[in-house]
């Protein structure tokens, strides 16, 4: 990122926290939605095409058409033209491997053993079921650019039925994306465009850990992340502070009852217990500004996708999807990374644009929606592509249109390398391997910044029977094997 100038930051700060933002050329900010959404066009004719956007580690309220007043992302703000957001959107498994399978397959990283980064078991029987596949055999050509991190056999992302257009997952990406749009078409296109940030704000902790022991780690993805944090020229620490840097989250504290899973969870890497006991508030909130700004960073790449695929006059036949793999727990409970059921790591964005058929600006904010199990078969849908066999998601396609289908699910499981938990978009129940087991419930209508454990409160028993309930029901009819039973009482 360019360094700010005084003069600029004076002029920002006289405009506001970032006052207006500068957009890309062809890129035009959200509008906000009025009370009652635009109706839609009419789609045209003939398959559309796919774009299909991906982050890596942006949670939900990462984009400033989610209201966050710290960050400006006029690209992402520009998908609500003509599309809509899904506000209970959730990863299958917060943590990059698992969650990458689910997108590219529809299922579970239960159905092969996978719970972390890392191998899983049988991958090699998704291959022919992947989503390049799906695509190419309905007459699609299937391009992937940008990050894989798939397990086992799907790492191999051509094996999974796509041309593989780059490895870069920056600038290079969406150089090469947008040069691909501009080229000729002769079939409809399925484009992945797979980009790494704001996934660089890792190394925030794990190079502050290491420099207490004298050692020193220094690769693209740490200089991105050291730029990012950096307060900008001409501005003094008082300024950056008070003005600037985003304040500690409202959760900010280790939720009140906070299973010991969690810091049993914590000890798989040596940097994360340190880090929470050991950076103060400066330290926090200055992760949360690098944060922000490798947010920015992403959404200035994919603005040049977006606008080459405007210049390209595709637009009007073209779904785009946007989402991230997980997102990042960023302060919250002093802690960051992923790999929790915390709606900071859990909960993702997730836009669809589709011309004349997503209504213009609209915010779903009612249905339960798993990226991992649902996209594949609302792509599919849309585009009237025979899905895979036996996929567990539900087509989102009733939704886009303002459709109130005949039932959706009640509940949403959500698997982790420490747990698993279920939410029925008011209350989340998890259910941790370690010590005991131990259980976590959370009101997230009273309280969503799950501040406060209500698993021991004798007024919620009923809900905490029936949040069991839930689970041990989606365990059982997603063949998931657990360390241990779900308690029933």
């Amino acid at each position: 990122m360019a360094q700010m100038t005084r003069r600029r930051f004076l002029r920002r700060a006289g405009a506001g926290v970032f006052g207006a933002p500068m957009l890309a050329k062809g890129v035009r900010a959200a509008q906000p939605a009025a009370n009652k959404p635009a109706a839609p066009r009419k789609a045209p004719a003939g398959k559309p095409n796919i774009l299909f956007i991906i982050t890596d580690q942006q949670s939900a309220t990462m984009m400033s058409c989610a209201s966050n007043k710290w960050l400006k992302t006029p690209a992402l703000d520009s998908l609500m033209k003509a599309g809509m957001r899904f506000e209970k959107a959730y990863a299958t498994n917060p943590v990059c491997m698992p969650s990458r399978f689910s997108l590219f397959t529809g299922h579970y990283p239960s159905a092969i053993s996978l719970r972390e980064n890392g191998q899983g078991q049988g991958t090699e029987r998704f291959v022919p079921l992947a989503m390049g596949h799906a695509f190419k055999a309905a007459g699609y050509r299937a391009v992937y650019g940008g990050k894989v991190h798939l397990s086992g056999k799907l790492a191999n992302i051509t094996a999974c039925g796509f041309d593989q257009l780059t490895r870069d997952q920056r600038d290079g990406l969406a150089k090469e994306c947008a040069a691909f749009l501009k080229q000729p078409q002769d079939r409809p296109f399925l484009l992945v465009a797979s980009f790494i940030n704001p996934h660089d704000i890792c190394y925030q902790a794990i190079v502050a850990h290491a420099q207490r022991s004298g050692s020193r780690r220094g690769n693209e993805a740490v200089r991105v992340m050291q730029e990012a944090e950096k307060a900008p020229q001409g501005v003094t620490e008082e300024q950056f502070y008070k003005t600037l840097c985003p304040p500690l989250p409202d959760n900010y504290e280790p939720t009140e009852g906070e299973p010991k899973g969690v810091a049993a969870g914590l000890k798989d890497r040596a940097f994360k217990p340190w880090i929470r006991e050991n950076w103060g508030e400066n330290q926090w909130r200055r992760h949360r500004w690098a944060y922000c700004r490798l947010t920015e960073r992403v959404d200035r790449q994919i603005g040049v996708v977006l606008e080459a695929l405007r210049a390209a006059k595709l637009a009007d036949n073209t779904i785009v999807i946007f989402t991230s793999d997980h997102g990042d727990m960023d302060a919250s409970h002093r802690m960051e990374h992923k790999s929790w059921t915390y709606e900071q790591a859990a909960r993702i964005p997730l836009m669809i644009q589709y011309p004349g058929v997503t209504r213009p600006g609209h915010v779903d904010a009612q249905h339960l929606v798993s990226n991992g199990l649902d996209l594949l078969p609302t792509l599919c849908d849309l585009a009237g592509v025979k899905p895979p066999p036996d996929l567990p998601g539900r087509s989102l396609k009733p939704l886009l249109g303002g459709e109130k289908p005949s039932s959706w699910r009640s509940c949403l499981m959500i698997e982790t390398q420490f747990s698993h938990g279920v939410t029925d978009g008011r209350y989340k129940y998890t259910l941790f391997d370690a010590a005991g087991p131990e259980e976590l419930l959370c009101d997230l209508q009273t309280d969503p910044g799950e501040m406060k454990n209500l698993a021991a409160k004798k007024e919620y028993s009923d809900v905490l029977r029936r949040m069991r309930k839930a689970l041990a029901e989606q365990v059982a009819a997603h063949n998931v094997k657990l360390p241990y039973d779900v308690p029933s009482q």
